[in-house]
């Protein structure tokens, strides 16, 4: 039921208001204008990296299942690349959170527009000893 519950944590945080000063709740964090969920995270690969590649896989085909299940609902998704992002957040362009956030660690990400607010879908990786997380964001930000 692990897709059930994914899908009950997008509704949750498609229905609640954005805050107005950013803070964190069960399921991940929440600022000005977005709210992010930590769906599911990896173990760390500081002692035994061998799998990583596979964990790696098992995550993508995570995020292509529940992107399956979102296209019923909100058609088929843009799949949009955030490597411009992060190459111009590097560069010194202001990028609005939570693209700048998510740019830094998420190479590329499945993408909704469903009442007036974006459905994002991607799985981070922050570096090579860290965990993948699969990650869901809603927001009212128009990616740059």
């Amino acid at each position: 039921m692990t897709s059930a519950r994914h899908l009950a944590t997008i509704e949750l945080l498609r229905s609640r208001p954005f805050p107005v000063r950013p803070g964190r709740s069960a399921v991940g964090s929440s600022a000005p204008g977005y709210h992010t969920a930590e769906l599911s995270t990896s173990e760390e690969f500081w002692d035994d990296p061998s799998h990583m590649e596979a964990v790696g896989e098992q995550f993508a085909a995570e995020r292509e299942a529940l992107a399956a299940v979102l296209s019923t609902r909100w058609g088929p998704p843009q799949v949009f690349s955030l490597g411009s992002m992060l190459a111009a957040s590097v560069a010194g362009e202001r990028i609005p959170e939570p693209w700048a956030l998510l740019s830094a660690s998420v190479p590329d990400v499945h993408l909704w527009r469903a009442g007036g607010r974006w459905l994002v879908l991607g799985v981070s990786k922050w570096a090579a000893e860290l965990p993948y997380q699969l990650l869901a964001v809603v927001t009212e930000v128009d990616p740059p």
